[in-house]
C-alpha cells in the first residue's frame, strides 16, 4: 500500500512507528509487552508524563525525524508534549472551500473508500472491524447498508485536531472504550490483531449531506479524544482533537449522497491512500 498526493505522485513519510507497531502485534513477546503497556495504570501514567513538562525535550526531536512544517501552525512555546501534538494551525494555511455541493475533509489525514455492505470489513489502526463491531451497533449497518465508508488515517505528522464539513446538527455521543486481547487461537480467527482502538462516534443531522455518522478512533495506548460540546455546527467548526498517537476519521454516508474524487476512488480500488489536508474537496453530493 502507498500513499499518493492528489497529482499521483508517491508521499513518503517517517513510516518507523507504523513500522514498530506492526512488530509489537506480529510476536507473542510484543504482545506481551503491549498486554502491560495498556494496563490502566499504565497509560495512565503515559498520559501524565505527555501532558507534563518533563515531556517537552523530546519536541524538537519530534519535528525533526517527522519533517514538521511548523510555519504552518501557531507561533508558540509549547510547554508539553502534548500542548505540541494538538497545536493549532494558522488560519491561511488551510482553505475551507464553502461550496454546499462540494464534501471537504474534515482533516489531515490518508484517505481510503469503501463500499458498505453486509460483508464489509474496516481496516482501522491495524485492527479489522465488522461494521457493527466498530459501532456495537446492528442498525447503524443497515441504515448506511449501499453507502460508503471514508477513512481518514491520520499519522504523527498530521494536524491533529479535526472539523464538521458542512451545516448541521448532531445528536450525543457514544464512547467505546478500547479492548487488548490476550493471545487467544479463537480470537485470532476473528481479530488478526488482539486489540480493539477506544472510538467516539455521533450522528450528523447534516444540511446537504443528509444523515452521517462520523467516528473518532483514538490511539491504543496514551492518546485521548477530546470533543467540543457542540449541538450545532457549521461548516469548517473545529470538532475536537487527538491527544498522542496515530488516530483516525471515520465517515459514513447512506446511498446515493455522494460521489468520491475519481482518483481517490481509482487509488482506493488499488489498495492505496490519498494525502488530503482539512477543507479540500474529496467529493460533491449528488444531485436528486
Amino acid at each position: 500500500m502507498s500513499i499518493l498526493l492528489r497529482d499521483g505522485s508517491k508521499f513518503n513519510y517517517n513510516e518507523s512507528q507504523d513500522i514498530f507497531l506492526k512488530k509489537l502485534y506480529g510476536s507473542v513477546i510484543g504482545r506481551g509487552a503491549l498486554k502491560v503497556m495498556t494496563l490502566p495504570f499504565v497509560t495512565k501514567c503515559g498520559g501524565i508524563y505527555m501532558s507534563s513538562a518533563l515531556s517537552k525535550g523530546r519536541i524538537k526531536k519530534f519535528i525533526k525525524q517527522n519533517h514538521i512544517d511548523m510555519s504552518q501552525y501557531e507561533d508558540k512555546d509549547y510547554h508539553d508534549f502534548n500542548d505540541f501534538f494538538t497545536r493549532k494551525i494558522k488560519e491561511n494555511q488551510r482553505t475551507i472551500i464553502q461550496d454546499d455541493n462540494i464534501l471537504i475533509s474534515p482533516c489531515d489525514g490518508k484517505l481510503s473508500v469503501h463500499p458498505i455492505d453486509t460483508n464489509t470489513i474496516l481496516t482501522i489502526k491495524n485492527t479489522q472491524y465488522k461494521l457493527d463491531d466498530l459501532f456495537m451497533s446492528p442498525s447503524i449497518s443497515d441504515t448506511f447498508k449501499g453507502g460508503q465508508a471514508l477513512i481518514f488515517r491520520l499519522t504523527v505528522d498530521d494536524y491533529h485536531r479535526y472539523h464538521f464539513f458542512d451545516d448541521g446538527w448532531k445528536e450525543e455521543d457514544h464512547y467505546i472504550p478500547g479492548v487488548f486481547h490476550t493471545v487467544n487461537p479463537v480470537a485470532n480467527d476473528y481479530y488478526p490483531i488482539y486489540k480493539t482502538n477506544s472510538r467516539n462516534y455521533s450522528l450528523l443531522h447534516t444540511l446537504h449531506f443528509d444523515d452521517v455518522v462520523m467516528m473518532e478512533v483514538g490511539a491504543m495506548m496514551v492518546g485521548k479524544i477530546t470533543n467540543h460540546p457542540i449541538t450545532t455546527f457549521k461548516r469548517g467548526d473545529e470538532k475536537g482533537y487527538f491527544e498522542f498517537g496515530g488516530s483516525t476519521i471515520v465517515l459514513l454516508f447512506k446511498q446515493g449522497i455522494l460521489k468520491v474524487d475519481d482518483d481517490i476512488m481509482r487509488n482506493s480500488k488499488n489498495n492505496n491512500e490519498t494525502k488530503v489536508l482539512l477543507g479540500e474537496k474529496v467529493g460533491m453530493r449528488i444531485e436528486r
